[in-house]
Protein backbone atom coordinates (compact mmCIF):
# COMPACT_ATOMS: atom_id res chain seq x y z
CA UNK A 1 0.00 0.00 0.00
CA UNK A 2 1.32 3.45 -0.92
CA UNK A 3 1.81 5.93 1.91
CA UNK A 4 -0.88 8.23 0.49
CA UNK A 5 -3.37 5.34 0.55
CA UNK A 6 -2.39 4.48 4.11
CA UNK A 7 -2.75 8.12 5.14
CA UNK A 8 -6.23 8.16 3.59
CA UNK A 9 -7.19 4.98 5.43
CA UNK A 10 -6.11 6.50 8.76
CA UNK A 11 -8.15 9.63 8.06
CA UNK A 12 -11.21 7.56 7.07
CA UNK A 13 -10.85 5.68 10.36
CA UNK A 14 -11.09 8.93 12.30
CA UNK A 15 -13.33 11.43 10.52
CA UNK A 16 -17.11 11.48 10.41
CA UNK A 17 -19.90 13.79 9.27
CA UNK A 18 -19.80 17.17 10.96
CA UNK A 19 -16.14 17.02 12.01
CA UNK A 20 -13.51 19.72 11.74
CA UNK A 21 -10.37 18.79 9.77
CA UNK A 22 -7.14 20.44 8.71
CA UNK A 23 -4.80 19.98 5.73
CA UNK A 24 -1.48 21.61 6.56
CA UNK A 25 -0.08 21.23 3.03
CA UNK A 26 -2.89 21.56 0.49
CA UNK A 27 -0.70 20.90 -2.54
CA UNK A 28 -2.81 19.75 -5.49
CA UNK A 29 -5.85 19.35 -3.23
CA UNK A 30 -6.29 15.58 -3.05
CA UNK A 31 -6.08 15.37 0.75
CA UNK A 32 -8.29 18.44 1.14
CA UNK A 33 -10.85 16.81 -1.16
CA UNK A 34 -10.79 13.59 0.88
CA UNK A 35 -11.20 15.51 4.14
CA UNK A 36 -14.10 17.53 2.70
CA UNK A 37 -15.87 14.38 1.54
CA UNK A 38 -15.39 12.74 4.95
CA UNK A 39 -16.65 15.67 7.05
CA UNK A 40 -19.76 16.01 4.91
CA UNK A 41 -21.90 19.10 4.36
CA UNK A 42 -22.04 19.93 8.08
CA UNK A 43 -18.27 19.65 8.60
CA UNK A 44 -15.45 22.08 7.88
CA UNK A 45 -11.94 21.78 6.44
CA UNK A 46 -9.16 24.34 6.70
CA UNK A 47 -6.36 23.89 4.14
CA UNK A 48 -3.04 25.75 4.09
CA UNK A 49 -0.35 26.30 1.48
CA UNK A 50 2.20 29.04 0.82
CA UNK A 51 2.05 28.70 -2.95
CA UNK A 52 -0.76 30.45 -4.87
CA UNK A 53 -0.59 27.69 -7.49
CA UNK A 54 -1.36 25.09 -4.82
CA UNK A 55 -4.28 27.04 -3.38
CA UNK A 56 -5.75 27.60 -6.86
CA UNK A 57 -5.27 23.93 -7.79
CA UNK A 58 -7.02 22.90 -4.57
CA UNK A 59 -9.83 25.41 -5.15
CA UNK A 60 -10.41 24.08 -8.69
CA UNK A 61 -10.45 20.44 -7.55
CA UNK A 62 -12.90 21.20 -4.73
CA UNK A 63 -15.16 23.27 -6.99
CA UNK A 64 -15.25 20.49 -9.59
CA UNK A 65 -16.19 17.98 -6.87
CA UNK A 66 -18.85 20.29 -5.36
CA UNK A 67 -17.00 20.47 -2.04
CA UNK A 68 -15.67 24.02 -1.98
CA UNK A 69 -18.44 25.33 0.29
CA UNK A 70 -17.21 23.24 3.24
CA UNK A 71 -13.59 24.38 2.94
CA UNK A 72 -11.60 27.45 3.90
CA UNK A 73 -8.38 27.82 1.93
CA UNK A 74 -5.51 29.76 3.50
CA UNK A 75 -2.64 31.17 1.46
CA UNK A 76 -0.45 30.98 4.54
CA UNK A 77 2.36 28.95 6.01
CA UNK A 78 1.26 25.86 7.90
CA UNK A 79 3.09 27.22 10.93
CA UNK A 80 0.29 29.81 11.19
CA UNK A 81 -2.52 27.27 11.78
CA UNK A 82 -3.22 28.38 15.34
CA UNK A 83 -3.43 32.05 14.34
CA UNK A 84 -5.61 31.29 11.30
CA UNK A 85 -8.21 29.08 12.95
CA UNK A 86 -10.92 30.72 15.03
CA UNK A 87 -10.23 30.42 18.77
CA UNK A 88 -13.37 28.30 19.27
CA UNK A 89 -11.73 25.56 17.14
CA UNK A 90 -8.98 24.90 19.69
CA UNK A 91 -9.33 21.34 20.92
CA UNK A 92 -11.99 20.51 18.30
CA UNK A 93 -10.00 19.38 15.24
CA UNK A 94 -10.79 15.70 14.60
CA UNK A 95 -8.00 15.02 12.09
CA UNK A 96 -5.15 16.75 10.30
CA UNK A 97 -2.83 15.71 7.51
CA UNK A 98 0.54 17.00 6.32
CA UNK A 99 2.44 15.83 3.23
CA UNK A 100 5.96 17.21 3.55
CA UNK A 101 8.18 18.02 0.60
CA UNK A 102 7.33 20.02 -2.52
CA UNK A 103 4.35 20.66 -4.77
CA UNK A 104 4.28 17.97 -7.48
CA UNK A 105 4.82 19.46 -10.92
CA UNK A 106 6.03 22.81 -9.54
CA UNK A 107 9.33 24.35 -8.46
CA UNK A 108 11.11 21.68 -6.40
CA UNK A 109 13.18 24.39 -4.72
CA UNK A 110 10.08 25.46 -2.78
CA UNK A 111 9.75 22.87 -0.01
CA UNK A 112 8.53 22.46 3.51
CA UNK A 113 11.27 23.08 6.07
CA UNK A 114 12.05 21.69 9.53
CA UNK A 115 11.46 24.92 11.45
CA UNK A 116 8.02 25.74 10.11
CA UNK A 117 6.99 22.10 9.95
CA UNK A 118 7.76 21.39 13.60
CA UNK A 119 5.99 24.57 14.65
CA UNK A 120 2.97 23.60 12.52
CA UNK A 121 2.84 20.04 13.85
CA UNK A 122 3.05 21.18 17.49
CA UNK A 123 0.37 23.83 16.94
CA UNK A 124 -1.85 21.28 15.21
CA UNK A 125 -1.40 18.80 18.05
CA UNK A 126 -2.71 21.51 20.40
CA UNK A 127 -5.78 21.95 18.17
CA UNK A 128 -6.74 18.25 18.18
CA UNK A 129 -9.66 17.03 20.25
CA UNK A 130 -9.37 13.92 22.45
CA UNK A 131 -9.12 10.97 20.06
CA UNK A 132 -8.01 13.33 17.27
CA UNK A 133 -5.36 12.25 14.79
CA UNK A 134 -2.46 13.93 13.01
CA UNK A 135 -1.07 12.06 9.99
CA UNK A 136 2.28 13.31 8.72
CA UNK A 137 3.68 11.87 5.48
CA UNK A 138 7.44 12.43 5.34
CA UNK A 139 9.12 12.61 1.95
CA UNK A 140 12.90 12.71 2.26
CA UNK A 141 14.06 13.01 -1.35
CA UNK A 142 14.27 16.82 -1.44
CA UNK A 143 17.07 19.03 -0.07
CA UNK A 144 16.57 19.19 3.70
CA UNK A 145 13.98 16.39 3.59
CA UNK A 146 16.04 13.92 5.60
CA UNK A 147 16.68 16.49 8.33
CA UNK A 148 12.99 17.43 8.38
CA UNK A 149 11.97 13.76 8.62
CA UNK A 150 14.42 13.13 11.46
CA UNK A 151 12.94 16.06 13.36
CA UNK A 152 9.42 14.71 12.79
CA UNK A 153 10.63 11.36 14.14
CA UNK A 154 12.07 13.10 17.22
CA UNK A 155 8.74 14.89 17.72
CA UNK A 156 6.94 11.55 17.44
CA UNK A 157 9.16 10.02 20.13
CA UNK A 158 8.67 13.05 22.38
CA UNK A 159 4.89 12.89 21.87
CA UNK A 160 4.92 9.22 22.79
CA UNK A 161 6.64 10.05 26.08
CA UNK A 162 3.97 12.74 26.65
CA UNK A 163 1.20 10.13 26.43
CA UNK A 164 0.25 10.29 22.75
CA UNK A 165 -0.40 7.11 20.80
CA UNK A 166 2.25 7.26 18.08
CA UNK A 167 2.99 4.92 15.19
CA UNK A 168 5.74 5.21 12.61
CA UNK A 169 4.91 3.27 9.45
CA UNK A 170 7.08 2.46 6.45
CA UNK A 171 10.25 4.11 7.70
CA UNK A 172 13.39 2.46 6.34
CA UNK A 173 16.57 4.14 7.56
CA UNK A 174 18.99 5.05 4.80
CA UNK A 175 16.37 5.24 2.04
CA UNK A 176 14.44 8.06 0.40
CA UNK A 177 11.17 6.17 0.71
CA UNK A 178 8.28 8.19 2.18
CA UNK A 179 6.92 7.14 5.56
CA UNK A 180 4.17 8.14 7.98
CA UNK A 181 4.17 9.41 11.54
CA UNK A 182 0.68 8.92 13.01
CA UNK A 183 -0.09 10.90 16.19
CA UNK A 184 -3.29 10.18 18.07
CA UNK A 185 -4.40 12.16 21.11
CA UNK A 186 -5.62 9.95 23.92
CA UNK A 187 -9.30 10.09 24.80
CA UNK A 188 -8.78 11.20 28.40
Amino acid sequence: MRVTELAGALLRETLKEGDLALDGTAGRGRDTQLLAALVGPTGRVHAFDVQPEAVESTRALLAEAGLLDRCTLHLRCHSEVAAALPAENRGKVAAAVFNLGYLPGADHAVTTSPGTTLSALRATMDLLRPGGRLVCVCYTGHPGGSDEAEQVLALAMAAKSEGWEVSVMGREAGTDRPWIADFKRRLV
